[in-house]
């Protein structure tokens, strides 16, 4: 006798009871809509001049690493496609930085309007906004809260030392955490130096102690302690490489450029005083320990040269004008001239404009803003010289330093600081120096909010062989003592507020200051 089998056995009746049940659940979400709320995926950083890929916070948080100049605009991605003007009204950042919005599909970019002033904690917050569904079907549903915050890097100044154990080195002071740090070893003495714009590394010249030539100098690179975001470790300060020795040409200038992968330096054969030129160093990006190799960048002498901003070529004094030479072997064809101007000062960083002087027949000077679409403004016409200008970053203001010849029998310069209204042309003077004060080197903050200037003493007492160690500014005078001042920095067109800004020496003795980038 045969039994009847039954038609559903007890897993097959499970089976069934839980997919009646996922029915059921799925038939319930669907019916309340889209439960899942909107959220910030990602909170990354685009660098101003890098080539490579956004930079997430969590890798600047991972290694307390903290932003600089720059970094001026940070992108939120969205998990879906958001009502953009929910999101712009909503998203708060304390303190204040004013800035504008980008769009490009569910990625939101924030750009400020000028650099974040340093040394400040940032928090930004987003509550309230809304995606486009949400908007759509006109329901509450609003993202998923963000909050996060950021940093940037601390208010970090350079300078050499000019009073006992630092005299002669390369000084780093923190003003922000208000410590000193010693870089350079005693054994060399530091001619001049400037930072690379991660600030991670230093390129100076310096000279031994024990050399008597003062053009003896050879090119290094000392390390600060620093870091950078787009860097995986920074190493310990104080760590010095050679760069480019002396042992056949006299290194005199040199300049960096602003992406940090090329030095060009001037040069003078010690076998042939005829041999004068230019020379570019390539320098590698993944740290190498291998030397990097000069190379002669073939072209007419020239006199005072500048990188251009895009890194590619160098502006050069030839003749009675300025060359700009592409950075390769054969600079002997410029991608441009020009014959009316014999000095580039200062170009703006995104290489739009350029300050540029004129030198007159009847030996004064004329200040030209110059850009790239061929526009030629006169800016300022001076008795005396234009030593150094500098574009604001964070406004359309240009800083300049310079001389006005006094009136008398002795031929004397007295140095002043002014600030230009690109605009306008307005000039607004900040301050006027003493005429012996002539050797003064300036410094803009990379956040717009401090010009650093140094004031020198110099002694009688000449260079001698048996001193090797003094310290002298670049017209050959001993330097006895130098102070550093720091001037802070309001617009120009705020002038009721700023009336009553006054520089501030700082407790510190030396002189070229630089800001760290």
């Amino acid at each position: 006798m045969t039994t009847k089998k039954a038609f559903f056995q007890p897993l097959d009746r499970i089976a069934i009871a839980l997919m009646l049940l996922l029915i059921l659940v799925i038939g319930l979400i669907v019916s309340q809509g889209d439960a899942v709320r909107a959220r910030v995926r990602e909170f990354t950083w685009k660098h101003v001049q890098l080539e490579q890929k956004d930079i997430s916070l969590t890798d600047f948080t991972s290694q307390t690493q903290k932003i600089g100049a720059e970094y001026r605009t940070f992108i939120l991605t969205f998990s879906r496609p958001m009502d953009t003007k929910s999101i712009e009204e909503n998203l708060k950042i304390d303190p204040p930085l004013a800035g504008t919005f980008s769009w490009a599909g569910r990625r939101m970019g924030y750009t400020f309007l000028t650099p974040a002033p340093y040394g400040t904690t940032y928090k930004v917050e987003l509550q309230g906004g809304k995606d486009k569904f949400a908007t759509k079907e006109r329901n509450n549903k609003t993202i998923q809260p963000f909050k996060t915050a950021f940093s940037t890097r601390d208010r970090v100044i350079l300078y050499i030392g000019a009073n006992n154990e630092d005299q002669g080195r390369l000084v780093l002071y923190n003003l922000t955490q208000e410590q000193k740090k010693i870089l350079t070893p005693k054994d060399l003495i530091v001619t001049d130096f400037q930072p690379f714009p991660d600030g991670q590394k230093i390129l100076f010249s310096a000279r031994p102690t024990t050399n008597q030539d003062l053009l003896s100098a050879q090119l290094y690179t000392v390390t600060t302690g620093f870091t950078a975001p787009h860097r995986q470790k920074a190493e310990a300060a104080g760590k010095v490489d050679l760069i480019l020795d002396n042992k056949d040409y006299q290194n005199l200038k040199f300049d960096l450029s602003p992406d940090g992968q090329t030095i060009v330096v001037q040069r003078g054969n010690k076998a042939n005083p005829n041999d004068f030129g230019l020379w570019f160093i390539p320098i590698s990006s993944d740290n190498s320990e291998q030397k990097p190799t000069p190379v002669r960048l073939q072209s007419q002498p020239g006199g005072d040269f500048m990188i251009t901003p895009d890194s590619k070529a160098v502006a050069v004094a030839q003749g009675q004008g300025t060359a700009i030479l592409p950075l390769q072997s054969d600079g002997t064809k410029p991608l441009d001239f020009f014959p009316q101007f014999g000095l580039v000062q200062a170009f703006s960083e995104d290489g739009a404009q350029a300050a540029m002087v004129k030198f007159n027949t009847d030996y004064t000077r004329d200040l030209f803003l110059v850009t790239n679409q061929g526009v030629q403004k006169k800016l300022l016409t001076t008795t005396g010289s234009i030593i150094n200008c500098q574009f604001d970053s964070a406004s359309p203001t240009l800083y300049c330093l310079l001389t006005q010849l006094l009136p008398g029998e002795y031929y004397q310069e007295q140095p002043y600081l002014i600030a230009i209204d690109l605009k306008t042309k307005q000039q607004k003077p900040l301050l006027v120096l003493p005429p012996e004060q002539r050797n003064v080197q300036m410094s803009l903050s990379p956040d717009g909010l401090g010009l650093l200037f140094d004031q020198i003493q110099t002694q009688a007492a000449p260079v001698t062989s048996s001193n090797t160690q003094i310290l002298t500014t670049d017209d050959g005078e001993a330097i006895a003592t130098s102070s550093l001042w720091l001037m802070p920095l309001l617009p120009i067109a705020d002038p009721e507020v700023s009336a009553d800004l006054k520089p501030e020496q700082l407790p510190l003795i030396g002189f070229h200051p630089r800001w760290l980038p």
